[in-house]
């Protein structure tokens, strides 16, 4: 143990930190890491371990504290992508058979739907185009 060089060790320490980086998709292990990283340069060059364990320290918080601020605020203003149905819904669609409250079909983001009328007294003739308000099942309600 003691022919092996400190800054190995860090790196040893590095490397263990970006499993649970991979495992848990954690960020803040990987600011650990780096952290590691810059005390095994720091041992590198010969400054004893006091130092290391203080360059440790100060770059894996000074990562955190700047770092995850600004990811947070970038994960909090990111849109969100609608997918499934939610997609759908807004979208307009084509009638093929007349729709009416008790139902008819269309055709939405090139698929055939099941459909009915928001409106129970209110028909689409075939031809007509109609907007997609909500998804029931396998079934669109357009108005």
């Amino acid at each position: 143990m003691d022919d092996i060089d400190a800054w190995v060790w860090w790196l040893v320490g590095a490397a263990a930190l970006g499993i649970p980086l991979v495992v848990t998709a954690m960020p803040e292990f990987g600011m650990l890491a780096v952290g590691a990283v810059a005390a095994a340069v720091v041992a590198g060059l010969g400054f004893h371990a006091v130092i290391q364990i203080l360059t440790f320290v100060v770059v894996s918080v000074a990562l955190i504290a700047v770092v995850r601020p600004i990811a947070a605020r970038h994960d909090r203003q990111r849109p969100r992508l609608a997918t499934g149905v939610e997609a759908l819904k807004g979208r307009q669609a084509v009638v093929l058979e007349r729709v009416d409250g008790s139902g008819g079909r269309i055709k939405l983001a090139g698929e055939v739907w099941s459909a009915r009328s928001l409106d129970t007294g209110r028909a689409y003739e075939v031809g007509q185009e109609v907007d997609v308000v909500d998804i029931e099942g396998a079934t669109a309600i357009v108005i």
